[in-house]
């Protein structure tokens, strides 16, 4: 019984949008910083948010492996992040985007680089920016 609703519990979070902790309204806002590079564009090519070109689109990027969104020259770091199991959810999009050079680093155990120079300012703000994009998350 119990082994029945514990997959019935994954089953039921597999399938439902991701809630974040963050406000997603003042995601928004924060995002204006980050849309300079990014932009987020449905496969359709509809542009749904940003219009950045520098960094990858950032459509459906919780769940997604670090360093594989098809067609953006990823630099080496967070390629090997990926490749040794980094996947974006709010834990680590959060810290990420706070010091995207020092998570690589600890990710990794040594040297490390990110593409990414901007740092969102603080948990609070990143957390906001995690639930602002988790609404551009394909249904699955």
């Amino acid at each position: 019984m119990k082994l029945t609703l514990a997959i019935l519990a994954v089953l039921a979070t597999a399938a439902t949008p991701a809630f974040a902790a963050g406000d997603a309204t003042k995601g928004e806002a924060v995002f204006k910083t980050c849309q300079t590079c990014h932009a987020v564009v449905d496969p359709d090519g509809k542009v749904l948010a940003g219009k950045g070109k520098v960094g990858p689109n950032l459509y459906g990027v919780f769940g997604r492996q670090a360093g594989t969104y098809e067609g953006f020259k990823y630099g080496d770091s967070i390629v090997a992040a990926g490749a040794a199991g980094l996947v974006w959810d709010e834990v680590n999009f959060v810290e990420y985007a706070q010091d995207p050079t020092s998570f690589l680093k600890a990710k990794l155990g040594g040297p490390a680089k990110s593409k990414m120079s901007f740092k969102v300012k603080d948990a609070a703000s990143a957390a906001d920016v995690y639930a602002y994009l988790a609404q551009f998350s394909p249904a699955k």
